[in-house]
């Protein structure tokens, strides 16, 4: 099969455009080579009547590999994005064995999992307590040329992954300064949240229990401590699953912060756990139906400045173990984030085309340092694209997902948007009557620009 590959009749969403456009795409050695009007070849798809996006890019997936692969591996999880539309991920050090804490370690997940990818793929580098004892800033430099940035928690869960003192977090920006790298934070305050669990568990086990236990304040008083810092360091700081609107307004318009939320935040409220249990916990924890409204309203305008999914799945005896307090917080979002997006916010319009893009694909490309290759659809850059039929509506079965989680908040829900093919680097890797097409190792690793 000849390697140039044309997309036809779509209606095709362009960068900082609002309105779609008539064009075909011609593709060639997996780069974009041509857009234009009657455009020929032989190795030809129709996408009449669909709309052709870029790929979108989810910036923070668990995708468990290796160490933690009875929730997920990067087969399933890459299947899983390329179902989705999403052509590249990003994925977080800290819940694999070893965690990816200095190169060593992150050269063996990658023999592992590079078999296995269906989609591009990039790494964060992490700093947890017992890196930052080892020799942190050693670490960081040999990893600095690998990863697109380095992960760290004010409030952590894991034994692996110990959470980092405000000190040395303002010593890991002090680092990521030198390499204009940025931190990625988990932002809880420890302090709030170890308190409030104490006395939350004492009083009970109802999931309002569990809300109480990280509610917004939390939020808003860690990501006060970290903006503090990076003002301070003048480091880049990136600040991830942003669930609170009061943190997306801090974040606004300062110009070395970033932030980032997941579809749940912005559909689901507290309310809702009594309907969903479980399947809805994450940490952070859904906040009140006004902050969710608000969240939205930051997402168009500004303080939220892309997407991703936090996909975290777990199996049924890890997700329901019949407390609020031991159930797994995380959901299996990666497939789920763009047609969220595309239905609930491009579709009902409350995103304009460009925002949406943005949102989806450019932004991250650009904060991670793969603009030039990734996030949107120009001549020169990868052919990582995807045709959705927008006026098909379809429903969310868990089931029917390519991860392994099948536990999902967004069970039995209806959107607009069918994707009906994912295209990385001019294959397509999934069809939405033949499934997966490429064969695992199609995806390829990639790093930051410089």
């Amino acid at each position: 099969m000849s390697d140039k590959l044309l997309i036809k009749n779509g209606k095709v969403a362009l960068s900082g455009e609002n309105h779609l456009r008539n064009l075909d795409i011609e593709t060639q050695n997996g780069v974009i080579t041509a857009l234009g009007s009657n455009l020929s070849g032989d190795n030809v798809i129709d996408a009449g009547g669909c709309v052709v996006i870029p790929g979108g890019i989810d910036p923070h997936v668990h995708f468990d590999d290796p160490g933690f692969t009875e929730r997920e591996d990067f087969l399933h999880g890459s299947s899983a994005a390329a179902s989705g539309g999403i052509t590249t991920v990003i994925d977080m050090p800290c819940t694999s064995v070893p965690p990816v804490t200095n190169l060593e370690n992150l050269k063996e997940k990658h023999n592992h999992i590079e078999k296995k990818a269906l989609v591009d793929y990039g790494f964060f580098g992490g700093v947890s307590a017992q890196s930052y004892e080892e020799g942190f800033a050693e670490k960081m430099e040999e990893l600095s040329n690998v990863v697109l940035g380095f992960k760290t928690y004010f409030l952590s869960g894991m034994d692996s992954f110990k959470r980092l003192s405000s000190y040395q977090f303002m010593r890991v920006l002090q680092k990521a300064k030198e390499f204009n790298i940025p931190v990625l934070l988990h932002a809880e305050d420890a302090g709030f949240v170890e308190e409030a669990t104490r006395v939350e568990q004492a009083k009970g086990s109802d999931w309002e229990n569990y809300y109480r236990s990280r509610p917004e304040i939390a939020e808003i008083l860690a990501v006060q401590d970290a903006i503090s810092m990076a003002r301070h360091t003048g480091a880049e700081l990136h600040i991830v699953h942003v669930a609170t609107a009061r943190a997306a307004e801090l974040i606004k318009d300062i110009e070395n912060v970033t932030g980032e939320t997941c579809p749940h935040y912005l559909a689901f409220s507290k309310e809702d756990f009594e309907k969903y249990g479980s399947a809805l916990k994450t940490a952070p924890v859904v906040k009140s139906e006004e902050n969710k409204s608000e969240l939205w309203g930051f997402l168009r305008e500004g303080g939220i400045d892309f997407m991703a999914s936090d996909h975290a799945p777990a199996p049924e005896e890890q997700k329901n173990t019949g407390s609020v307090w031991t159930d797994y917080s995380g959901i299996p979002g990666n497939p789920t984030l763009l047609p969220y997006l595309f239905s609930e916010g491009y579709a009902q319009k409350r995103l304009n085309l460009s925002r949406f893009l943005e949102l989806i694909s450019e932004n991250a490309a650009r904060r991670y340092g793969f603009y030039d290759r990734k996030g949107s659809i120009t001549i020169g850059k990868d052919a990582d694209l995807v045709i959705i039929e927008p006026d098909t509506k379809w429903m969310v079965r868990g089931k029917d997902l390519y991860s392994k989680g099948k536990i999902t908040p967004f069970e039995g829900m209806e959107w607009e948007g069918r994707i009906r093919n994912t295209i990385l680097r001019g294959q397509v890797i999934y069809d939405a009557d033949r499934g997966i097409t490429a064969e695992p190792g199609y995806g390829k690793l990639i790093k930051r620009k410089g």
